[in-house]
């Protein structure tokens, strides 16, 4: 491809299922993008999904997402890449995904290629590479174990280009991949025609966001890119949504701890010669992005473990003298928990999140005074080895707050409203992060196999 002509990438959406205006699409259309892309899934939601092994989006609403984004590119010869497929990119998450877009091939009568992209790790192979000395911890992460690693229910590793360039020298309709890099599934494609790297990383990561980037802001709407010899321009398809230099390079420095570096997988951009220009009213001329690669090459690993079952129960207060009192109340509760099922019930937590105190931040919150506050929010968490005995833990917990007699209380029919009934919920088995690690790999590419399917 010719550097007198940009590249154009169109993003459909922030995460595949949170939708887009069908406007929005056809405005991307019009503009005859080379790429159709969309980052399908994120950390974000916490790990639960990654080992329980299921999407947090709506199926429903990845099918719509999907079977416009498919057709559009089918019928149109422009490929389309998912990446972190299912929200967490697991072995689940990848079928899952790849049943959808089987079945809007067969109902839209379809036919094309498709490359998916292998993610998940065998355990025994991540054991292995850690006795050699090859895992290390992502700071802040700890240490990892031997048993840590048994102990997790799954492995991801998150994919950089390489095997996107593989993928795409095939030339499939559609990839579908694991855990991704997020920027990786727009970037790929224009790196492998010959633009630069620091500038289409660099796209990616504005556009795996989608409208994110313009003012106002919306993660359910479309985003269109173009990519020149030394430059990248953003431009939102809604007329609603402008991107500005302060909306775009603000969102240069989403989620990132230092305003001029980006790390990722290969190495990091350097950001401290970019320019953001003013193209047009909406659009955002962007340059002088760098790549700087990595002399070791190492990919990100993420793994979850359960460690138990989770019981909740929400209520508020409204009484200003339990209100000034309620630490006092709450270490009152967790005490006669503790005593009553002492060498009972194992190993749990309780758990009291106060929403209008601290609920949002907990112990990094700046103002916790609530001397004028007239109500809060409860929800009473407890976490069990069982199911059972995390309803017993947080139903003790539950009624033993209702009731608890504390100086200057006036009324003793109950210290808590209730909004449901039943007031304690199953929340089901509880995942933590069990490995967020860097594996040093020579090779990224051999860890991700390709299946390539006749759809």
């Amino acid at each position: 491809m010719s550097y007198q002509e940009e590249f154009r990438v169109l993003s459909a959406t922030a995460i595949l299922g949170y939708g887009f205006p069908l406007a929005s699409f056809e405005a991307g259309m019009a503009r005859k993008p080379h790429l159709i892309a969309v980052d399908a899934g994120s950390t974000d939601p916490g790990p639960y999904y990654l080992g329980a092994g299921i999407s947090f989006t709506d199926r429903g609403a990845v099918k719509r997402d999907l079977e416009i984004m498919i057709k559009a590119g089918i019928t149109n010869s422009i490929p389309v890449v998912i990446g972190t497929a299912g929200g967490s990119g697991g072995e689940p998450h990848l079928a899952w995904c790849r049943e959808i877009i089987e079945e809007i091939a067969r109902e839209q009568k379809l036919h094309f290629t498709m490359a998916v992209i292998h993610a998940e790790l065998d355990k025994g192979f991540i054991k292995e590479e850690f006795k050699a000395g090859r895992v290390q911890p992502l700071v802040p992460a700890p240490a990892l174990t031997e048993a840590e690693i048994d102990a997790t229910t799954r492995v991801v590793a998150q994919m950089g280009l390489e095997p996107f360039f593989a993928a795409l020298e095939r030339k499939p309709g559609v990839i579908l991949a694991g855990r991704t890099y997020d920027p990786v599934c727009f970037a790929a494609l224009p790196i492998l025609r010959g633009y630069d790297r620091a500038l289409s990383i660099h796209l990616g990561k504005i556009l795996e966001c989608a409208s994110i980037c313009a003012t106002p802001g919306s993660g359910s709407d479309c985003m269109f890119g173009y990519i020149g010899e030394d430059y990248f321009r953003v431009e939102p398809l809604n007329p609603i949504r402008k991107c500005t230099t302060l909306s775009v390079a603000a969102h240069t420095l989403y989620e990132k701890t230092n305003p001029y570096i980006l790390p990722g997988p290969g190495g990091y951009l350097d950001l401290r010669e970019c320019r953001f220009d003013q193209e047009t009213d909406s659009i955002v001329r962007v340059s002088g992005t760098r790549f700087v690669a990595d002399t070791v090459k190492t990919v990100k690993l993420e793994g979850a473990k359960p460690i138990g079952f989770r019981t909740v129960s929400i209520a508020g207060a409204r009484d200003p003298i339990m209100i000034s009192k309620i630490d006092a109340i709450i270490q009152g509760v967790e005490e006669r928990v503790a005593d009553n099922f002492s060498g009972k019930l194992g190993k749990y937590q309780l758990r009291f999140n106060i929403y209008g105190r601290d609920g949002v931040m907990g112990n990094l919150e700046p103002t916790p005074d609530i001397s004028k506050v007239h109500e809060l929010g409860i929800i009473i968490e407890a976490i069990a080895e069982t199911q059972r005995q995390a309803d017993t833990i947080c139903a003790f917990a539950r009624s033993t707050m209702l009731h608890y007699g504390y100086e200057g209380r006036r009324s003793t029919a109950g210290n808590l409203a209730f909004p449901y009934s039943p007031s304690d919920f199953h929340a089901g088995e509880v995942y933590v992060f069990s490995m967020y690690h860097l594996l040093q790999s020579s090779d990224p590419a051999a860890l991700f196999p390709i299946e390539y399917l006749t759809i």
